[in-house]
């Protein structure tokens, strides 16, 4: 389950993006091979908002694209799939029978401009994004090399499998 909740004015959110962004999701969930119900909240902000909560958090003073919460911890170097099952969790993990794995927080309005610099589609910038924070609330990271190759790799293969290319 993904909750969604549109903080921003900049671009008119509708049932089609976030359909699209659901589906995408559970795909990627899928491709990950994450068999339990989950939920995951999703958050829409511009980039005055996502400023801000960078810097809250990151402590770093400028606007960013996604930013990822996860909830869970993973051992260092592994990610979900490679260290989960359903036995693995306990019932704090979870909110009504769904595994909690964090918040997306996405700024539609830097989307629109890295998908016109980009030139690519608005809808394909939106959900490579929430692909990247995905895989970051699944423990993948981007922080030495070797994870970025594995993280890139990994993002690509799911968009295009799902048919959401360049």
């Amino acid at each position: 389950m993904i909750e969604f909740e549109d903080l921003q004015s900049f671009i008119q959110v509708d049932e089609k993006l976030n359909h699209t962004v659901e589906k995408v999701i559970q795909f990627a969930l899928e491709k990950e091979r994450v068999q339990l119900e989950t939920e995951t909240s999703l958050l829409y902000v511009d980039n005055k908002e996502i400023k801000s909560i960078n810097y809250e958090t990151r402590n770093i003073d400028k606007e960013t694209d996604v930013l990822s919460f996860p909830m869970i911890n993973y051992p260092d170097g592994k990610v979900f799939k490679e260290v989960y099952d359903e036995n693995s969790f306990y019932p704090e993990d979870f909110n009504e029978g769904r595994l909690v794995l964090g918040e997306i927080v996405l700024s539609l309005e830097k989307a629109f401009s890295q998908s016109e610099e980009f030139s690519h589609s608005f809808e394909r910038e939106v959900c490579y994004l929430c692909i990247h924070s995905l895989l970051h609330l699944l423990g993948y990271d981007h922080m030495v090399e070797v994870d970025k190759v594995i993280m890139r790799k990994r993002e690509e293969e799911i968009l295009n499998e799902f048919n959401i290319v360049r």
